[in-house]
């Protein structure tokens, strides 16, 4: 008997490091149902490619897909650029409740002309958005965008920065966020379930 109860001594250690952990989150955390959404995103007052003074308020009533980057990027802005474009194309007449906007984090190169042409290769749909380099880090801490500048050999510079696809609400408020490397149908899948 001495040995039967021996034997569940391990067990009993077990559950109450479980239970500890699970008291310790929750003293951390507070219950789930509390927690207050993160606070992502802000008003701002940006240039488009058109040269035109816009604001976050323009998008009222509308949801805002945002994606930060740069047109020198080589290969992660276009390519989350295409996704969605191409999530854009999978959603019909449904697409008309979302702007998507492009925020450079480059706005000493990314004037309006420059944003013009290249956002002409995903489509007229695309908003872009570029200010002084103040407006841009504004913006950037807003929506809690890394960019880090760095020289590149034999001059220029480029960037990392994070690739975040942000889905703001009709109201301004984050909705929610997709990873840059999600594919066109897992991000019109999404999209689809929260218009």
């Amino acid at each position: 008997m001495f040995r039967t109860k021996r034997a569940l001594i391990p067990y009993l250690i077990l559950a109450a490091a479980i239970v500890g952990g699970l008291l310790w989150h929750e003293s951390q955390t507070g219950p789930t149902r509390a927690r207050r959404p993160a606070a992502v995103g802000g008003p701002y007052q940006l240039i488009d490619q058109d040269g035109n003074s816009r604001s976050s308020a323009d998008f009222r009533g509308k949801y805002q897909l945002i994606y930060f980057g740069y047109t020198f990027c080589p290969d992660v802005c276009p390519t989350t650029l295409a996704i969605i474009d191409a999530a854009m194309d999978k959603l019909g007449s449904t697409q008309n409740r979302i702007v998507p906007i492009f925020i450079t984090i480059d706005p000493e190169r990314d004037q309006p002309v420059i944003l013009k042409r290249y956002l002409a290769s995903f489509g007229p749909r695309f908003v872009g958005l570029t200010g002084t380099p103040a407006q841009i880090a504004l913006i950037e801490k807003e929506f809690r965008v890394s960019a880090k500048r760095q020289p590149l050999e034999g001059g220029g510079y480029s960037f990392d920065h994070s690739s975040v696809i942000y889905l703001m609400g009709p109201d301004g408020t984050l909705v929610s966020y997709y990873d840059g490397a999600t594919s066109p149908d897992d991000l019109a899948k999404d999209l689809r379930q929260r218009l």
